[in-house]
C-alpha cells in the first residue's frame, strides 16, 4: 500500500492504540491515524470524516460494540470495521460479524504482519461490498424503471385497445353504410338500365340516330355504375363476413370461354389480340361459378384497361395435387416494384389523382384477393414496367366446404414481403396501374 490510509482507532486503552499505530508503521503502511476512546466520539467523528478503515475495541466503556456497529450501519456510514477482541471472545466476534463488522482480530495475535493482512483484507472486502451494493442499486433502479415503463406501456396498450374498438365500430358502421347505400343505389340503377334497354327495342318505336346514341350512353354508363356499386356491395359483405361462397360442379373451360367472349369486344375496340389456351384434362371443378367468373372477368377487364397495344393471354391448366391455375397475362404498362405491396389493398389506386387516366373504385383486386383466399387458393404476380404483367390464380379443383364462409389471413408473400416478382424498371415515369 503506497497510498496514505486514513485510519480511526476506537479504543479506551491508549497503549492498545499505540500498538496498532506502531504495528502498521513498522509494516511500512502509510497511515494518517485518528484516535477516540468511546462510542459517542466514534459516531460523531465518523459523521464528519471519511476513513479507509476503523479498528474498534470490542469492549468500549460507554456502549457495547454490537450496538455501535448497528448504529453506524443504520446511519449509512459505510467504512470497513475491524474489531479487536480479547482472547476467548470468539462468540462475541461472531455476533459482531453478524452485526456488520468486516473482520476481527484477537488482541493476542496483534502484530505488524497480521494487522497489515487484516487491514488489506478488510479494505478489499469493503470494496467488493460497495461494488455489489452499487450494482444492486443499479439493478433496483433499472427494475423500477422497467416497472414504470411497463405501467406506461400498459396504459398505452389500453388506449390502443380502446382506439381499436372505436375503429372497429367505425369500420362496422362504414361497412353497414356501404352495404345500405349499395342496395339503395342498385334499385334505381337497375330501373335506369331496364328502361334504357326497353327504349332501344324496335317495337317501342324507332329512335333517331342521336336519340339511340344518347340512350346507349345511358345504358352503358348505367351498367358501369352498377358494376361499381356491386363492387362496393361485395367489399362491404366481405368486410362484415357476410359473403359466402355457393359452390357447385361446373365446366371451367366453358366458363372461361364465356367470360372471354364477354370482353372480346372491348379488346377488339383497342385492337388487342385476345388469346385463350385451355390445357386441362377434366374441366369440371367444384367451386362458386359466379365468383370464379367475377375473378376472371375482373382480371381480364384490368388487363384490357391497362394495355394500349399488343395482346392478352388467358391460360387455364392443371397443377399437381388436384389444383388448377388460371393466368391472365398482358403487354400493358406494368407495375413498379414499390407498388407490389399495395396492389391488393382496398380503395388503393396507385394513381390517386382526380385526373387519372384509368378510373375505378380500387376494390377489384382487393375483392379478388379475398375471394381467392376464401377458396383456399393463392394469387401470384409477375410484372415489368413497360413490358406487362401476369396475374396467376392457383385454386384447388374442389374447394372445401369449410372455406366457403371464412377468409384466410393475408396474401402469400415471399421473404422480401413481395409477391413472386420479375421486375426490371425501364420507365420510372410510366403511368401506374390501379
Amino acid at each position: 500500500m503506497n497510498e496514505t490510509l486514513r485510519i480511526l482507532v476506537a479504543d479506551d486503552d491508549e497503549l492498545d492504540r499505540q500498538t496498532v499505530y506502531l504495528a502498521l508503521t513498522q509494516a511500512g503502511v502509510n497511515i494518517e491515524m485518528s484516535e477516540v476512546s468511546d462510542a459517542k466520539t466514534t459516531i460523531s467523528i465518523l459523521r464528519n470524516t471519511t476513513f479507509d478503515c476503523i479498528f474498534l475495541n470490542a469492549r468500549l466503556p460507554d456502549q457495547d460494540s454490537i450496538s455501535l456497529i448497528k448504529k453506524l450501519r443504520d446511519a449509512e456510514i459505510k467504512v470497513p470495521i475491524v474489531v479487536i477482541t480479547e482472547q476467548g471472545d470468539a462468540q462475541i466476534a461472531v455476533e459482531l460479524m453478524q452485526s456488520g463488522a468486516t473482520d476481527y482480530l484477537d488482541k493476542s495475535r496483534l502484530s505488524s504482519a497480521t494487522l497489515t493482512q487484516v487491514l488489506r483484507h478488510a479494505i478489499r472486502i469493503h470494496q467488493v461490498e460497495m461494488q455489489a451494493a452499487s450494482a444492486h442499486q443499479k439493478l433496483k433502479e433499472s427494475h423500477e424503471q422497467l416497472l414504470r415503463k411497463n405501467q406506461e406501456l400498459e396504459k398505452q396498450r389500453q388506449q390502443i385497445q380502446l382506439q381499436n374498438l372505436k375503429l372497429l365500430e367505425v369500420s362496422q358502421l362504414k361497412s353497414q353504410f356501404l352495404a345500405t347505400m349499395s342496395h339503395e343505389l342498385r334499385t334505381p340503377m337497375n330501373a335506369i338500365i331496364g328502361f334504357a334497354q326497353i327504349l332501344l327495342r324496335p317495337k317501342f318505336g324507332k329512335l333517331t340516330y342521336q336519340q339511340a346514341d344518347m340512350v346507349e350512353r345511358i345504358l352503358n354508363n348505367g351498367k358501369h355504375l352498377l358494376l361499381l356499386v356491386n363492387e362496393v356491395l361485395d367489399f362491404a359483405k366481405l368486410e362484415e363476413g357476410r359473403l359466402a361462397l355457393q359452390p357447385e360442379f361446373f365446366d371451367l373451360a366453358n366458363l372461361t370461354k364465356k367470360v372471354v367472349g364477354e370482353v372480346r369486344s372491348l379488346a377488339e375496340t383497342k385492337k388487342l389480340s385476345l388469346i385463350v389456351k385451355i390445357n386441362i384434362d377434366n374441366p369440371v371443378v367444384f367451386n362458386d361459378p359466379i365468383r370464379v367468373k367475377q375473378i376472371l372477368l375482373n382480371l381480364l377487364s384490368n388487363a384490357i384497361k391497362f394495355t394500349e397495344s399488343g395482346s392478352i393471354w388467358v391460360e387455364v391448366k392443371n397443377l399437381q395435387e388436384n389444383r388448377i391455375a388460371i393466368a391472365v397475362r398482358d403487354t400493358g404498362i406494368g407495375i413498379s416494384s414499390q407498388d407490389f405491396q399495395h396492389i391488393f389493398e382496398a380503395f388503393r389506386q396507385l394513381d390517386q389523382t382526380i385526373t387519372r387516366k384509368y378510373p375505378g373504385t380500387g376494390l377489384g383486386l382487393a375483392i379478388i384477393n379475398s375471394l381467392v383466399q376464401m377458396m383456399g387458393g393463392k394469387i401470384f404476380l409477375e410484372s415489368q414496367i413497360g413490358v406487362g404483367s401476369m396475374f396467376k390464380i392457383e385454386l384447388p379443383r374442389q374447394i372445401s366446404l369449410s372455406t366457403t364462409n371464412k377468409t384466410s389471413e393475408g396474401v402469400q408473400f415471399d421473404g422480401s414481403g413481395i409477391l413472386s416478382t420479375v421486375q426490371k424498371s425501364r420507365n420510372q415515369n410510366s403511368e401506374s396501374r390501379t
